[in-house]
């Protein structure tokens, strides 16, 4: 019995080949027969999921992890991943996206080499941006996307890609569970690395806006109470103060607030007051500003009076909503 377990473990492959053996199955789906070249794909998946994250009882080794993700990276088999994702079944997905992430955390000498790979094959990432539009696959991809996201370069290169609009179309989704997890991609790619999200928006002020004005006038109900609460909330964060300060400016931006405080929706009317207030607390307001806050008075007095009470929402004052003509 001891002999045996001796001659099982002689004859477990190496990482090179093991990774060898998974790029030649990937490979193999374009050329046999389609029911068992993907079985063959998914049992080595399944193999490697076990291999990088450990069965429950045994952990896994690091050192051969590390191994097999250097393999990968050098084979090339992350763009096989990637592209052969939609060719996948259900648990194959889901098998490829939990070792998606394990291999992304691997570093050699602080290098994450598997981000390393995606940043010399950005179109991978716009690969999974794009698969939001297949319903089979977004759920898998989304969640690799904000594995992504988690490091500055990838999520820079998302944000600054034509890629990116196409989540500006994601979130109105007919498809509910689609929509709501490209907004949670869309959130990440907005709030996880403060310097890249303000390098970006200076650059792309209006172009953003513009796209984001279309979400908080959507005639979805579930994009616009979405959009205006991310928006109230993503404003009035300290490290988009400059962007903030930019944002109440903008008399077309204090229309569009007013809007939403007529809305049928209670939540959506308590969100757009908290941004709402920062136009009328702003002490520099623009000349326009205070023309559209005197010309409305009475209607946005009556609008407050009746607007719903939360927890922050304090009250304006008459004399805040009439200031001096200069």
């Amino acid at each position: 019995m001891a002999f045996f377990f001796r001659a099982a473990s002689r004859a477990r492959p190496s990482p090179q080949e093991f990774v060898r053996s998974i790029k030649e199955s990937l490979l193999a789906l374009d050329t046999k027969a389609g029911a068992k070249a993907l079985e063959d794909v998914e049992k080595n998946i399944s193999t490697l999921r076990q291999t990088l994250s450990g069965d429950g009882e045994v952990e896994p080794n690091q050192e051969q992890v590390l191994q097999i993700a250097l393999e990968i990276c050098k084979e090339g088999v992350l763009s096989l991943f990637v592209q052969n994702m939609p060719s996948l079944g259900w648990e194959g997905r889901k098998d490829l996206a939990h070792c998606w992430s394990i291999l992304l955390r691997q570093k050699v000498d602080d290098v994450h080499c598997c981000v390393q790979y995606v940043e010399n094959h950005v179109d991978l990432l716009d690969f999974l941006v794009v698969c939001y539009k297949n319903l089979e696959v977004a759920l898998n991809c989304g969640n690799m996307l904000r594995e992504c996201i988690k490091y500055p370069t990838l999520a820079k290169y998302i944000l600054e890609s034509s890629s990116f609009e196409f989540f500006f179309q994601y979130v109105e989704l007919s498809n509910f569970d689609i929509a709501s997890d490209a907004l949670n991609t869309f959130k990440d790619l907005l709030t996880k690395h403060e310097a890249a999200v303000s390098e970006f928006l200076c650059s792309h002020y209006e172009q953003f806006f513009d796209l984001y004005t279309r979400l908080l006038t959507s005639t979805n109900y579930v994009t616009r109470r979405q959009s205006v609460k991310f928006l109230s909330e993503f404003l009035l964060e300290a490290p988009n103060v400059q962007i903030m300060k930019r944002y109440i400016l903008e008399v077309s931006y204090l229309n569009i607030m007013i809007g939403l405080l007529k809305d049928t929706s209670k939540n959506i009317r308590i969100c757009a007051f908290h941004i709402f207030k920062v136009f009328v607390a702003n002490p520099s307001k623009p000349r326009d500003i205070i023309q559209v806050l005197v010309d409305n008075h009475r209607e946005l007095l009556k609008l407050l009076h009746n607007l719903p009470t939360s927890k922050g929402t304090f009250v304006l004052s008459t004399s805040s909503l009439m200031p001096e003509m200069g």
